[in-house]
């Protein structure tokens, strides 16, 4: 697999101009230092051994999201107004000093600043770098492949989760802080990467009055004129959220099939690689079903194989995971490539990061949901009554979407 989509990536990125595809790979690498986490199959034995209790284990995870929820449209904004680049090199400082407080503190309260890092960082790089590729490409009219070099990021980012769970445990066992201390070296990794970006002539910025008046007068365009844009924005959020709880659910289902738990990092490597795969392909198989195909079977099939996940029996459940898997993996690049079409430069990295912020917020919605009917009756019924709420929103909001698509792009220019 790890052959193919080499040589597929050399191909594409051989195609490009020298700048074009030096920011390409520039956004890889900073995907690269994003998603190569060592520290996530340990984090919980450092915690312990750090003697955290759960509860302070929570509010350190509590707040990280709070910070991005928080500046998530804010630093989207930050990108439109001041630049890609400006945004991108903030978020790689901020995660990269996130990671060497970790590795230097034994405190509580280092802890929680280096949630705070963490989360912004995260934040102040999400929704730019989709808006740089975007842009990277229109400056040389190369926008329609989007998707296709967006599959390749993703993948990037797939692949990565998927060994970093396999090293990180290696690092663990000769101490749980050595993953942080290699942790903090490939997160500085996407410093370089994002301080050599080029801004491109198309994100280059146009006079504008900012402020909190200027972001209200985004938001009025996306939530209350844009149908399109506003119905586009909804579903993908929908889809994204439902992938991301399906994702907290995979542990469960290991122990629903009582799989050895020496098994549980080669089936999550397993998995990750799959989606990894159906990214780079992502484009092409959306070619092959057109828009309105791929839009209807991501609106039945991704929570369809929640629910009957959760109704079928155990040895039936890794072909199911291994299908959601491959969706979640074209769903991403081909989503948000539906939205960049639909946005104008000036504004892209804003409506980018509210697609973000509206995932966590359909989330917050759909996982406590889904946890208390899991607690209450069962794991079965946690996935079909979630997937069934997740199939008559997707639904509903893709009839909406295609009833009053237009065929037009560029709404804000």
């Amino acid at each position: 697999m790890r052959q193919i989509v080499s040589a597929v990536a050399f191909r594409m990125y051989s195609s490009l101009p020298p700048t074009m595809r030096g920011n390409v790979i520039r956004l890889n690498v900073i995907k690269f230092s994003k998603w190569f986490s060592l520290v996530m199959p340990v984090i919980v034995p450092f915690y312990r051994d750090s003697h955290l209790s759960v509860t302070e284990i929570m509010v350190l995870k509590a707040v990280y999201s709070i910070v991005i929820v928080s500046l998530e449209l804010p630093s989207g904004y930050f990108a439109d107004v001041l630049g890609r680049k400006k945004t991108l090199v903030t978020g790689a400082f901020l995660g990269a000093i996130g990671f060497f407080i970790y590795s230097f503190t034994h405190s509580y309260i280092g802890f929680l600043i280096a949630e705070i890092a963490l989360g912004a960082g995260q934040s102040f790089i999400s929704g730019a770098d989709s808006a740089m590729l975007y842009d990277t490409l229109a400056s040389g009219k190369r926008q329609n492949e989007y998707a296709r070099y967006e599959g390749i990021n993703a993948s990037v980012g797939n692949f990565s989760e998927a060994f970093a769970g396999l090293a990180g445990g290696a690092l663990a066992l000769i101490s749980l802080r050595l993953p942080f201390y290699a942790q903090a070296i490939i997160a500085s990794s996407a410093i370089p990467a994002a301080l050599t970006l080029v801004e491109p002539r198309a994100a280059r910025r146009k006079a504008r009055s900012a402020g909190l008046r200027d972001i209200l007068g985004i938001l009025n365009k996306v939530i209350l004129k844009e149908r399109d844009l506003r119905f586009n924005l909804l579903f993908s959020s929908i889809i994204g959220a439902a992938t991301l709880l399906m994702a907290w659910f995979a542990q469960p289902l290991f122990e629903k099939m009582l799989l050895p738990l020496a098994l549980y990092g080669a089936v999550w490597t397993a998995l990750n690689l799959i989606t990894g795969g159906s990214s780079i392909l992502a484009h092409r198989i959306e070619q092959k079903l057109g828009e309105s195909g791929t839009l209807k079977i991501m609106a039945v099939l991704i929570p369809a194989l929640m629910i009957l996940s959760g109704i079928i029996p155990a040895f039936a459940i890794i072909p199911l995971l291994a299908l959601f898997y491959f969706l979640r993996g074209i769903a991403t690049p081909v989503l948000k490539d539906y939205i960049n079409k639909l946005t104008g430069s000036e504004v892209r990295a804003t409506v980018m990061s509210l697609r973000d912020l509206t995932i966590r917020i359909f989330f917050s919605l759909f996982a406590p949901l889904a946890g208390w009917i899991t607690d209450s009756h069962s794991l079965g019924a946690g996935l079909a009554i979630s997937g069934g709420f997740i199939l008559s929103l997707s639904l509903l909001t893709l009839a909406l979407f295609m009833r009053h698509r237009r065929n037009n792009a560029g709404i804000f220019s």
